[in-house]
């Protein structure tokens, strides 16, 4: 697989607690130049990014980010503001104490709340596979997949670890047929990166691949 083809599956992420507007300057330079999906950035710099680079980078951002269980309608605002802002997709985290508590038409009952905000945006959905059961990750898929959201997404990056093989495996055989994967975080080498899209993964959240491909002596890019 070309490197070319690889990024085109790539949200280009940057979403670190002290980013400088340099620094996300150079996320969307990147994004543009490599053709990544697009990129993936704190929500405080939406409106900055959109007035800047218009339409010619596709714009995504967290909600509910990283630990997932701040309230329904916090998380509501924030969708809404992201969206009016510019955002074309939205990766929401999952209220993860609900999935450990079993409560689990709670989250899709959230989910299906987001999903219509969103409208016609797409949601991608995490869930922090680190902290999960695999008969959680599985009641998960289902979930997802009953509230319409476009993907299921392993990780925040924040967690303890980030995506695995075995999840994308155990996700490809529980999501319904419109739900898309993301993988995310725990990606440091061109030979992962191709790993993870072999196993199914639609979406490789990660700010290593830019990085590794130009580190790279030679490619087809």
């Amino acid at each position: 697989m070309k490197a070319s083809d690889v990024l085109k599956h790539v949200d280009h992420t940057l979403l670190k607690a002290d980013s400088t507007w340099e620094q996300i300057q150079k996320i969307c330079d990147e994004s543009i130049k490599y053709k990544t999906a697009s990129i993936c950035i704190p929500p405080c710099y939406i409106k900055r990014i959109y007035d800047k680079y218009g339409d010619t980078v596709n714009i995504g951002t967290v909600i509910g980010f990283p630990l997932g269980y701040s309230i329904t309608e916090a998380k509501v605002a924030e969708a809404k503001k992201a969206i009016e802002e510019g955002a074309n997709e939205i990766d929401m985290v999952i209220n993860i104490t609900d999935a450990r508590n079993g409560d689990f038409g709670k989250i899709e009952a959230e989910i299906r709340i987001i999903r219509n905000v969103c409208k016609n945006k797409i949601l991608k959905v995490i869930i922090e596979t680190c902290y999960l059961t695999k008969e959680e990750k599985i009641k998960l898929c289902k979930v997802i997949t009953n509230a319409k959201a476009d993907f299921i997404k392993t990780s925040t990056g924040f967690g303890t670890t980030g995506a695995i093989i075995e999840d994308i495996r155990l996700l490809k055989e529980n999501i319904g047929p419109n739900v898309k994967i993301k993988a995310a975080g725990g990606m440091k080498t061109y030979d992962d990166l191709i790993a993870f899209l072999k196993e199914g993964a639609e979406r490789l959240g990660t700010s290593s691949a830019i990085k590794i491909i130009e580190g790279m002596k030679s490619n087809s890019y």
